[in-house]
This record gives C-alpha cells, structure tokens and sequence, in this order.
C-alpha cells in the first residue's frame, strides 16, 4: 500500500466516525423525546464496523448506552481492535497487502 492512501483513509476513517457519532447524538435525542428509536444491534453493529471511536466517544460525551451491558463492554473492544487493526496497516502495509492477495486467492 502506498503511503498516499494515508490521508484518504484517514478522512474515510474520521468520516465514518463522524456519521456513527451524529448516529448515536440522534438516538439520544430520540430517547429524550420518547420518538423512534434506533435498534440497539444497529449502533452496534455501526460501532464495529469501523465507528468505534465514535460510539464511544458519543457513548462518554453524550453519556448515552452507558449502563447497557453489551455497550460498556463492546465500545470500548470494538475501538481498541480498531486502533490495532489501523496500527497494523500503518506498521505493516506490504503484510496486509500480501495477506488480502492469500485470502482473495483461497477463496
């Protein structure tokens, strides 16, 4: 991987999170005015997906899903795996390269 991807990574990385944050804003909001929610296995699965850090920073600053069971444990997991996966990416960009080309070719 070349290191010009660096930066759009970077912002595809920091828009995601973005979205996931606005996400969990909304369904905090939603819960105050007693409206629609959003499923709790949504904002999971947003937070996995690559939105960890925004989930869990909407999850301290907004102080919303913090006594839910799946989510004091999940947010911060999902967000520590992320922070190694993007090390390793950083770290070890030819490893990752060379990893995708032996899965894509096992399957």
């Amino acid at each position: 991987m070349q290191p010009g991807y660096y930066p759009h990574l970077l912002l595809a990385y920091l828009m995601l999170n973005a979205a996931v944050f606005l996400v969990y804003w909304w369904d905090k909001r939603a819960a105050r005015r007693n409206e629609w929610r959003i499923r709790e296995s949504t904002l999971l699965l947003l937070a996995f997906a690559g939105g960890g850090a925004g989930a869990l920073a909407a999850q301290r600053l907004l102080r919303h899903k913090t006594r839910k069971p799946p989510f004091n444990v999940a947010l911060p997991f999902f967000f520590i795996l992320q922070l190694a996966c993007l090390f390793a990416v950083i770290a070890a960009p030819d490893g990752l390269v060379a990893l995708l080309r032996h899965w894509s070719m096992d399957s």
